[in-house]
């Protein structure tokens, strides 16, 4: 990953949810801070197994005033049944067209798979990257490192 710098500003986007409603991260600044959570693939056991664990501990990250968003390039309609059969309770975007261009903004696209890298980042109330992490293997993510970095940075 080289293109994102902590500290520098996060890449501004509009994306449709699992309800067709678009979501702009902008929207958020001064309001609240946001944790994306870049994923590979709708349905696929990983993927399934992190979002359900967010879904879990959403709380936690509301706590923090924080706007939990999750993308994909999966089509808006494999989302909506994604988010359907799984109970997610938080945005779940889609970054299907122009395909990827929101995963590329944050360099997290992967050419060969045509999906994102699993990777999170944590924005801050103005719109700064205040932490990132990658995970090209198939291990999930630390949900308790993640509240770690969200409880400093904001």
């Amino acid at each position: 990953m080289t293109g994102l710098q902590i500290g520098g500003p996060a890449p501004d986007f509009t994306l449709r949810d699992q309800f067709g409603a678009d979501v702009t991260l902008s929207d958020f600044h001064a309001k609240k801070a946001v944790a994306i959570f870049f994923f590979p693939f709708a349905f696929s056991g990983v993927c399934t197994g992190e979002m359900s664990g967010l879904r879990d501990r959403l709380d936690e990250f509301v706590t923090f005033d924080t706007e939990v968003l999750a993308i994909s390039c999966d089509p808006v309609y494999a989302i909506r049944q994604f988010a359907d059969t799984d109970r997610l309770n938080f945005p779940v975007l889609s970054d299907f067209w122009p395909h990827g261009e929101v995963a590329k903004a944050y360099d997290v696209f992967n050419d060969r798979t045509g999906a994102p890298l699993r990777s999170s980042y944590i924005i801050d109330k103005s719109g700064v990257v205040r932490w990132a992490v990658h995970n090209a293997n198939a291990d999930g993510r630390d949900l308790d490192e993640h509240l770690r970095q969200l409880h400093a940075a904001v």
